[in-house]
């Protein structure tokens, strides 16, 4: 690959999406020449250190079109001489008929922008999620007549229509998801299976280096020295965090806990009045968003993780959920449940427990049983944290992805001088 490397994201930095990052920047030192685009702006209030080591400039769209006029109405003069404009316009007013959204005309005026302002050192695009970070790409590479690829995860996959998911698979020029389940479920829809990948994101043990190798030996039974649950999840639907409020309130009065959450989200106020309603309030800490760094000491100062994830009402569920990777390096016993992907790392009473989503009952068992026997705490953790090492390493991940790429394997940490190439 001589040229660069187009990388579409809905928004950048994003504290939820570190996997991302990590991989932007391992690429980088492989040598690929990454342009970042982003479709939003930044809403976090911190990054982690890793958006600082990212070389690679960033081109922000207009979010909404009105906020930019002038510059998508240029846009939209110069795009409309590209080669493969018409045929763009062709699949956007298909796509419209069959998704009649605001959302959609957006997603077109976006990539209008995006094939106007992209520079002619561009050689491929990339998108991360295959809704509308892919839909924007898909427009923007058959103006310009570049080839495009896309990385599935989870949301992307579960809330897109399957006409949508098919014919994308059938533009792009290849996809990687991060779990056999999206695999198999993305591969019933395409006409060439072959284009799909498993790639695991894999953890990189130099921002997750080895957990502590024990822990105290809380059982619980000491209110002084209560079990330290951890929890790290955006407080939406699908991570069922309404649900562990529930299983904690049913514990019994004899058993003495600690609940530590971490992560933003629009449900979050919610969660805390009903802890409060539930009566524990005063045994919850609400973290709200953290770096990097201090989640990792929230993961070493916990007795237990606990995620408790299920399918939203429009669909929407996790992958793999990352956190249970970090969680796992660390040595920490899991119990999360039996949706989607989990089970591909949570292998129930080996690398930690799984229960059925959606039920407090089940779930407040799990953590009981675990609560009261820490030397099986113990031997869950370490398995977990053997099963992160050998079965999804970074290094391996970024190999395949830089092989996607036509990176040459032997470039080494050669780093592109990241000169902008995007005209804004």
């Amino acid at each position: 690959m001589s040229g660069a490397v187009a990388v579409v994201l809905k928004g950048y930095p994003r504290l939820s999406e570190t996997f991302i990052a990590n991989e932007i920047r391992a690429l980088e030192e492989r040598g690929m020449d990454v342009r970042i685009v982003s479709l939003r702006h930044p809403t976090d209030p911190s990054r982690h250190p890793v958006h600082d080591e990212i070389m690679a400039p960033v081109l922000y769209l207009p979010e909404y079109l009105h906020h930019e006029p002038a510059r998508v109405w240029r846009a939209w003069r110069a795009a409309r001489r590209l080669p493969g404009f018409a045929r763009a316009a062709r699949i956007f007013r298909r796509d419209l008929r069959r998704d009649f959204s605001r959302n959609r005309v957006r997603r077109f005026g976006q990539a209008v922008v995006l094939a106007h302002e992209l520079g002619p050192d561009i050689e491929r695009l990339h998108a991360h999620f295959a809704h509308t970070p892919a839909s924007v790409t898909r427009y923007a590479s058959v103006m310009r007549d570049l080839p495009w690829s896309v990385s599935a995860h989870a949301k992307d996959i579960w809330t897109s229509p399957d006409w949508e998911l098919a014919e994308k698979l059938a533009d792009c020029e290849w996809l990687t998801t991060c779990s056999a389940a999206a695999r198999d479920y993305l591969a019933a829809l395409a006409s060439d299976a072959e284009k799909i990948s498993l790639i695991y994101h894999g953890l990189d043990p130099a921002r997750f280096p080895d957990g502590p190798m024990r822990r105290p030996p809380r059982n619980g039974g000491d209110d002084a020295d209560p079990l330290m649950i951890l929890s790290v999840g955006r407080a939406v639907e699908k991570k069922g965090l309404d649900v562990l409020i529930d299983a904690l309130a049913g514990l019994p009065d004899s058993l003495h806990w600690r609940l530590a959450h971490v992560g933003g989200g629009p449900l979050l106020d919610a969660l805390k009045r009903r802890a409060e309603a539930s009566g524990i309030s005063e045994r919850v800490t609400w973290h709200g968003p953290l770096s990097q760094a201090d989640v990792l000491k929230c993961y070493r100062a916990a007795d237990l993780f606990v995620l408790p994830c299920r399918i939203a009402g429009d669909g929407d569920r996790d992958g793999l959920p990352n956190v249970l990777l970090e969680a796992g390096s660390q040595g920490l016993a899991c119990v999360a449940t039996r949706v989607s992907a989990i089970p591909e790392l949570i292998v129930d009473g080996r690398t930690g427990l799984l229960v059925a989503p959606d039920s407090a009952a089940a779930l407040a068992a799990a953590i009981e049983e675990l609560a009261r026997n820490p030397v099986r705490r113990l031997r869950l953790g370490q398995e977990a944290g053997k099963t992160v090492r050998d079965e999804f390493r970074f290094d391996d991940a970024i190999d395949r992805l830089a092989e996607r790429f036509g990176l040459d394997a032997t470039a080494g940490n050669e780093i592109p001088c990241a000169l902008p190439s995007m005209r804004r």
